[in-house]
């Protein structure tokens, strides 16, 4: 029996149930069709993924395929091996232009064009998205009714009056809206402006050497967070990241609106269906006194390794396309609430009559296409981003819980998060 050819791809493990067991099933269903190949899937923790890609690398055996939240994208560009070698190359470059892989069609030129600007680097898609998130507004339309309040709102500013009549309706509750603590929003809240968090145009034009936590867009997001809080319109649980905290104030009706991740559709239109109230998802709300500037996504990619054997390089190619064929992008979306990663998934499910039956689903790629009419930002690269974040949150809750100034302590956070960026910057030396 011939020897097959071996592709090892580091997935990572979103924690979601039955999630590994899915990529499990794709990776059988690929190898029936690609009796020569072997997938081996290893499912990584949230964390765990960049540092054991980073050793296997050291002791020269990384895998064929690794995947990397979206925040890890400058540890992925900056990886080399023990040698000094980049670990990866450009997915694009090694697709060189080939329309199929091994038979199996290949779909970059089919992504969504937000999806195509985060993963990509000096003009080239370095990596091929897989999970894609964005952050939108959920509401409790039923309880907005019962307020008065007719349309859901799009702006702060009618965000702010929504909540403030929904506490004072008869029987409304204590707090209107809650959103967890969470690097997330932050990020939304500065590229709706038009605003950036590290220079050299947020780390796309070049390395990030600094960043900035008290520009004029950070202080108006702080601001109008704050405000919200001080005058009980905001719960806030006094948790850090608290997802199901928040999920739980909005399944229980203790508010009307809250803010979260596209993967939390899902829940929570179960969890409205269970508590008899009419669900809505819409865009994340924008300041109405800048124009609005887009969104970023969140998410995940896979990397593609470079120096492999043409034959491990087009299995490990081949099989990345596979994961984001229409149909299986589509079955990521039913699955976990992700956005279907290319304009053929979401003609797929709309052909299919699924966002007619479920119009929740639909607004995270309305959002995405709003900020591609635009022309928005990709999100920011910055080394250590994921535990940066981390900074801001801590910042934001001294603001809400021991009322510090929001300048001064976003100063503090800047200098914090600049001591961590150097620290990074020192580990990964060298331009890319």
């Amino acid at each position: 029996m011939t020897e097959k050819i071996v592709v090892d791809a580091w997935l990572a493990d979103l924690a979601f149930p039955r999630y590994m067991d899915e990529l499990f099933r794709l990776g059988r269903r690929f190898e029936e069709a690609h009796p020569e190949y072997e997938i081996r899937i290893r499912g990584l923790g949230f964390r765990d993924g960049a540092a054991a890609v980073a050793r296997a690398a050291a002791e020269g055996s990384p895998p064929a395929i690794a995947e990397y939240y979206y925040t890890e994208m400058p540890d992925a560009l900056d990886a080399v091996d023990g040698a000094g070698r980049p670990v990866f190359t450009s997915v694009e470059r090694a697709v060189a232009g080939r329309t199929h892989i091994l038979g199996e069609p290949v779909i970059l030129d089919d992504l969504l064009p937000a999806l195509r600007d985060q993963y990509s680097w000096r003009g080239e898609l370095v990596s091929l998205p897989t999970v894609a998130t964005t952050f939108q507004l959920f509401t409790n339309v039923t309880m907005l009714r019962a307020a008065g309040v007719r349309d859901i709102p799009q702006t702060w500013q009618d965000l702010r009056a929504a909540c403030e009549r929904v506490v004072k309706s008869p029987g409304g509750p204590p707090h209107a809206i809650t959103w967890a603590n969470n690097g997330i929003p932050f990020q939304h809240a500065i590229a709706m402006q038009g605003g950036e968090l590290a220079d050299h145009g947020n780390g796309r034009l070049g390395r990030a050497e600094t960043v900035d936590f008290t520009t004029k867009e950070m202080m108006a997001w702080v601001s109008w967070w704050r405000d919200l809080y001080e005058d009980g319109l905001y719960r806030y649980t006094g948790e850090l990241g608290d997802w199901f905290g928040t999920f739980e104030l909005f399944a229980e009706q203790q508010v009307a609106f809250r803010l979260s991740s596209t993967n939390d559709i899902g829940a929570a239109a179960e969890a409205a269906a269970d508590a008899g109230f009419e669900f809505a998802v819409s865009r994340f709300p924008f300041n109405a006194d800048v124009p609005y500037r887009g969104n970023v996504v969140a998410g995940t990619s896979l990397w593609l390794a470079d120096g492999l054997d043409e034959a491990t390089r087009d299995g490990a190619l081949a099989f990345m396309q596979f994961l984001g064929n229409p149909r299986n992008a589509a079955q990521y979306h039913k699955a976990h609430s992700f956005i279907p990663i290319t304009k053929s998934a979401f003609a797929l499910l709309e052909q299919e009559g699924w966002f007619a039956e479920h119009p929740y689903h639909r607004a995270p790629s309305d959002q995405l296409a709003l900020a591609a009419e635009v022309n928005s930002a990709p999100g920011a690269l910055i080394g250590d981003f994921f535990e940066i974040q981390v900074v801001l949150t801590r910042a934001m809750h001294d603001v809400m819980v021991r009322g510090a100034d929001p300048l001064e302590r976003f100063a503090r956070a800047t200098a914090e998060a600049q001591e961590m960026l150097d620290r990074y910057l020192a580990e990964h030396p060298g331009p890319r």
